[in-house]
């Protein structure tokens, strides 16, 4: 009989999630939870970006987006500290309002945080709306805008970890399955692997 080295028995040891990590994100009981959080992550998105469709100021010049970016840069005379706390931040944004991306990149954000909410509150691709959320909150933040933003993070990271049950009592609970995820296609893509299903529980 052949002996297995330590090396190939170490290549094989799969680490297992704590039974509390299963639960939280894999439970389907827990998703009763996470569509609780969803909700409220969603309707602050929605909420935020509502307003922002309809203004002028984000939607068609985007001054709302460049005033807020213009305050983030300021740099205040000593003692008082900028709001912004790493320089390559600062000079990102910078170069944004110099190249008046402002006038697209608000439109950019006017309608993401309004589809993020839908999202969410839809159950719709509930990982990738927490983590584009928690994107634009990260970059709030590190632009000197604290708010809800840090809560609404730590949530949306959240939702991204129970991806698979976060949206269960919504969309997500038929889409998923349909479509799969890149790396096994779902019901749309491998009818044949159904159908084999249902003749083994036959």
């Amino acid at each position: 009989m052949a002996r297995i080295s330590t090396r190939q028995v170490r290549k094989y040891v799969m680490v297992e999630d704590p039974p509390i990590a299963q639960w939280l994100f894999s439970n389907t009981i827990a998703a009763w939870g996470w569509f609780a959080i969803r909700l409220y992550v969603g309707y602050e998105w929605l909420t935020a970006g509502y307003p922002k469709v309809i203004d002028q100021g984000w939607t068609t010049s985007g001054e709302a987006l460049k005033g807020f970016w213009v305050r983030a840069v300021a740099i205040p005379p000593a003692p008082a500290k900028p709001v912004i706390t790493y320089d390559w931040y600062r000079d990102f944004l910078n170069f944004l309002i110099s190249s008046e991306s402002f006038t697209w990149f608000a439109k950019l954000i006017a309608v993401g945080e309004v589809l993020i909410g839908i999202g969410l509150i839809l159950g719709l691709f509930t990982g990738i709306s927490a983590f584009f959320g928690a994107f634009m909150n990260w970059n709030f933040m590190m632009a000197g805008s604290a708010s809800t933003n840090p809560l609404l993070m730590v949530l949306a990271v959240g939702l991204m970890m129970a991806w698979k049950v976060a949206g269960y009592y919504g969309a997500d609970r038929w889409v998923l399955p349909m479509l799969g995820t890149p790396w096994h296609g779902g019901t749309l893509i491998h009818p044949d692997e159904v159908q084999e299903a249902r003749i083994r529980t036959a």
